[in-house]
């Protein structure tokens, strides 16, 4: 006789089954109030998130200054000034190349576009220049009878240059306020809070922090060294706006995998433009060449897999990151999964620690700072 299902395990099972999906239900109902609660108070928590970023990558010398008997006033002070007037160099060397050859650049665009209609124009698509004038036309009409909509686009673009300065300003005093003050915030957090996450939460911000600090700096040092390579190379073919090319290299290493194809298309785009297609693939060669030693030498080397993160899941997380909060949840992507693999590995300890070796005063203190979760 065949087998017969058991009554007793299949209600068991779908009893199970239902326990587990409405926990999941309400981890996910969690999930998501947490994320509308932070949309709704993202204009604070953006230059929070810039402040942080930045007093990871000025740390290092605020800590050395302080190490030498500085006062934290003082030593905060001088490193806030050090970066603002690095900052101010690197925009006028940006500007000064950017405003000198923009005109050599509009007219390498021009004659890349009269070259691109003259291929056009010939086999296989042998498209006459009546067509390409009236999609030319058709393009201007749709631009004039879409000018309110482009008043409102400048309207919220000059909004966002002036919630970006805001917010430039507001995470300059922070990262003052963070490097001054920032070794006395973990004992004032144990202090504030009760019991047992008295120990766990000051023991897990420390751990973010310095997975926080590994990955910033780390990809600072990766992201200069293939803007110093790159930068090279196009200063060897003559490509116009090195400098800015460089820069724009620097500031997309911050954006695993994506940061570095979005940079290396705008280089071989001007390079195209300016010089002409050998040299654009040129170009190509020699990004593709740094970003293989990159990912095979440089990163492993410096980073030594401080994050803990497979590719895979890093590119996911880039992924995921643009489609929802476009460029600024790129950049956030990778720290953001990497702070959760921190938290989920101090979970682990703290379950398996809790399984195998109890805790001996476990009793004594009526289990208020049991390191347990």
């Amino acid at each position: 006789m065949p087998d017969r299902l058991s009554a007793i395990r299949t209600r068991a099972a779908l009893r199970s089954s239902a326990r587990t999906s409405a926990e999941l239900l309400l981890l996910l109902l969690t999930v998501a109030a947490a994320l509308w609660l932070l949309g709704r108070m993202w204009p604070v928590l953006w230059p929070l998130v810039v402040a942080l970023f930045l007093t990871t990558l000025t740390w290092p010398v605020t800590r050395f200054l302080r190490e030498r008997r500085w006062p934290a006033t003082l030593a905060a002070s001088v490193v806030t000034v050090l970066a603002l007037v690095i900052a101010a160099g690197v925009v006028a060397l940006i500007a000064v190349p950017v405003s000198s050859q923009s005109g050599e650049l509009v007219d390498g665009v021009v004659d890349g576009i009269k070259h691109l209609r003259e291929w056009a124009a010939g086999p296989p698509l042998n498209i006459d220049d009546a067509e390409i004038s009236k999609a030319l036309d058709s393009a201007v009409e749709r631009l004039q009878n879409s000018a309110g909509a482009t008043v409102s686009a400048v309207v919220t673009g000059v909004g966002t240059v002036i919630n970006g300065v805001v917010t430039a300003v507001l995470a300059v005093f922070l990262m003052f306020f963070f490097l001054k003050d920032g070794p006395r915030f973990l004992p004032w957090l144990g202090r504030q809070l009760p019991g047992k996450y008295a120990v766990h939460v000051p023991a897990v911000a420390e751990r973010g922090w310095n997975t926080l600090g590994a990955f910033i700096r780390s990809q600072a040092l990766v992201g200069l060294i293939d803007a110093v390579l790159i930068g090279i190379g196009l200063w060897l073919l003559d490509i116009p706006l090195v400098l800015p090319l460089s820069v724009l290299t620097f500031v997309s290493a911050f954006v695993p995998v994506i940061g570095a194809l979005f940079a290396g298309f705008v280089a071989v785009l001007i390079a195209l433009v300016s010089n002409g297609l050998t040299d654009a693939l040129i170009v190509l060669a020699i990004i593709v060449g740094v970003q293989q030693l990159e990912g095979n030498v440089f990163q492993p080397m410096i980073q030594s897999r401080g994050l803990g993160l497979h590719a895979a899941v890093i590119l996911l997380a880039v992924t995921l990151g643009g489609n929802l909060a476009g460029i600024v949840g790129s950049l956030l992507a990778v720290p953001a999964a990497a702070l959760i693999a921190v938290v989920w590995n101090y979970v682990r300890e703290q379950l398996t620690e809790s399984d195998e070796q109890p805790p001996p005063d476990a009793e004594a203190d009526g289990g208020a700072t049991v390191a347990t979760v």
